[in-house]
């Protein structure tokens, strides 16, 4: 059994201000996805991409992500409890967002810039996709830091007595969820975007890869505590949001390979 490091979740307090690791872990999260597609821009000059251009991107991606994510905690997690106290919606400091409804929100920022700017939707969402795990990584690394969303039990060597979780190990999932759906999948999608893909293929990847990984996890993650499981003892609800993902995914693969010559800039 290992011991939890048992970090304060606030990284620095100045009285009036307490910044927090999770705050912070957003900030890494946007700040190395910018320098990534900066870097990706300025070396290959083929894919049409400028600085403003990108920062432009990583501006609208970010608002997708805060507001969706934000929205999809409330929605698919705690909805009564947020209808019942309405303010708490707004209280992002304390935690609370979900990667479905970031996802969402950053799909709808996409299609808004894309829009705005006039590009084809999966020429935009294809060239930030790879970039995404980076924030999911650091995000698990706030979740574990914060001893939220911890796994099953365990007897398993690695297992962790998290605070407030009882007194037997667990799974510390954040991490599995760090290094698969953070490191592994932006690895994959970062060597598998250098070359020239059909349209959609990266997009269509991400969503398999996420979808697959997450939904692994979930099978030693434990469910929140007021939802629980939805079947049996294993369909979580975040394997459930994972499915259309699932099936999206690998319909865009099946499409983006269908379509012979049609690739990204």
């Amino acid at each position: 059994m290992l011991k939890f490091p048992d970090i304060d979740p606030i990284a620095l307090d100045l009285g009036v201000l307490q910044i927090r690791w999770y705050g912070i872990s957003y900030v890494c999260g946007i700040m190395l996805a910018w320098y990534l597609l900066a870097y990706r821009a300025r070396n290959k000059v083929e894919l049409g991409w400028s600085a403003n251009q990108v920062g432009d991107l990583i501006y609208y991606g970010t608002l997708g992500v805060i507001v969706g994510g934000r929205l999809g905690s409330v929605i698919f997690y705690n909805l009564p409890y947020y209808l019942a106290n309405p303010l708490d919606i707004l209280k992002v400091w304390q935690g609370g967002m979900s990667f479905h409804g970031g996802l969402i929100g950053v799909m709808f920022a996409i299609w808004f810039y894309a829009r705005k700017f006039e590009r084809r939707f999966f020429d935009v969402s294809d060239f930030l996709i790879p970039v995404v795990p980076v924030g999911l990584f650091f995000g698990r690394i706030a979740n574990f830091i914060n001893a939220e969303l911890w796994g099953a039990p365990t007897t398993l060597p690695w297992g962790m007595v998290f605070p407030g979780a009882g007194d037997f190990p667990r799974h510390p999932s954040q991490l599995y969820e760090a290094a698969l759906e953070g490191l592994v999948l932006f690895f994959l999608l970062w060597f598998y975007s250098a070359r020239h893909q059909p349209r959609m293929a990266v997009t269509g990847s991400f969503l398999l890869g996420y979808a697959f990984f997450r939904s692994l996890v979930e099978l030693v993650r434990q469910p929140d505590a007021h939802i629980g499981y939805l079947i049996g003892d294993w369909l979580t609800m975040g394997q459930l949001l994972s499915l259309p993902m699932l099936l999206a995914g690998l319909t865009m693969l099946i499409i983006a390979y269908q379509r012979k010559g049609t690739t990204t800039k």
